[in-house]
């Protein structure tokens, strides 16, 4: 009888060290998890809807209580509920539309304490907007599709290349989103230098040749692969992802050039914030309260690029400190950031961007 005791207490004894271990194990796996997910860039959806939009994302019956305003410096159209909230905003010459939509926190943990929690959605429409647009029926078609709707949008895209975003790939294996480095370590890098290579585009980052709309066809370079400068970055998130047309190069053809000097001067979109005062360094703008969510702004950083600007990013919003906020890829933190790592990601203040800010496009 001990000894089917003692086998019993061993049996059982056996038992609660397993269970023990599993329980270890699972704890372990739910904090590595959490550990990881710190790390990762956040895009939250919140459930609250816009006003003047069901659950299922179409027009309230209260849609028909909605007015459209004009307002000037820039011709625009905005849209207002009965209450006067604005729902959207469509300006003259550009195909950049700004909709309120469920909210979304947009964080860069790796990076930055900034979250920048959001109602804006920022979509390009078919065609440019101008007076009166709104009796179209493309216009009247596009707003049906995407007014509430959380569709990724042109911030959600541009949050796919941060520190941390998960590799992305299509149908074919081409990894088209995830951690995206701002370019390759100079070789010939000295003091004074540059630490990372410029030049490296959208096509550089996928790893496969692009052809664009007028016929020209350009190589990624393999030591390139997973980078885009500030342009390219630019380029990637409304090019190649949201289709706004694109150029092979600065002056050839119609679409958003290859530079960031070539962008804030290719007479696009609708000029936000005009370049004034003299070469080489300009004027910096008095005020940026003309400034919307998805505006292309463009800086003057360096005395070596002579006149021309040199740095260009996406105005993203106010973070939870009042702050504009926009995002770009840069080379001290190599790649895609709303980070301070280089100088703080503000418009406001008197910070190195908000001090070197010289322009701004709505495309």
């Amino acid at each position: 009888m001990t000894g089917k005791a003692n086998r019993g207490a061993r049996r059982v004894l056996h038992a609660v060290t397993v269970v023990a271990l599993l329980g270890a194990s699972a704890y372990l796996t739910v904090e590595l998890r959490k550990e990881e997910q710190a790390k990762a860039p956040a895009v939250q959806l919140v459930t609250d809807r816009p006003a003047g939009v069901t659950d299922s994302g179409s027009p309230a019956p209260e849609a028909a209580e909605q007015r459209w305003e004009r307002l000037k410096n820039p011709a625009r159209s905005v849209l207002r509920d009965a209450r006067g909230k604005v729902l959207a905003t469509f300006t003259d010459g550009a195909r950049t539309a700004t909709l309120t939509g469920p909210s979304r926190t947009f964080s860069e943990p790796a990076n930055t304490k900034t979250r920048v929690v959001t109602e804006n959605w920022v979509r390009f429409m078919p065609e440019e907007w101008k007076e009166g647009a709104q009796s179209t029926k493309w216009f009247k078609d596009w707003f049906k599709e995407f007014y509430g709707s959380d569709e990724e949008d042109l911030f959600a895209i541009a949050f796919q290349y941060v520190e941390g975003a998960p590799v992305k790939k299509d149908a074919q294996g081409v990894a088209y989103a995830g951690d995206a480095d701002f370019g390759p370590i100079n070789p010939n890098g000295s003091e004074g230098a540059d630490l990372r290579l410029e030049q490296s585009d959208f096509y550089d980052y996928l790893g496969t040749p692009y052809t664009f709309r007028n016929g020209t066809t350009l190589r990624s370079e393999p030591m390139r692969a997973r980078s885009m400068d500030c342009s390219g970055f630019v380029r990637a998130v409304l090019g190649y992802r949201a289709r706004y047309p694109l150029a092979p190069a600065d002056g050839q053809g119609d679409g958003l050039p290859r530079t960031a000097n070539g962008m804030a001067r290719s007479g696009l979109g609708a000029p936000i914030i005009k370049l004034t005062g003299a070469a080489p360094w300009y004027t910096r703008p008095t005020s940026i309260d003309i400034l919307q969510p998805g505006d292309l702004v463009f800086f003057k950083l360096d005395q070596r690029t002579g006149s021309r600007l040199d740095h260009t990013g996406i105005v993203l919003g106010n973070d939870s400190d009042g702050h504009l906020i926009f995002i770009s890829s840069r080379e001290e933190v190599n790649g895609p950031t709303i980070g301070d790592k280089g100088g703080t990601s503000r418009l406001d203040g008197n910070g190195y961007y908000a001090g070197t800010l010289r322009s701004a496009l709505r495309l």
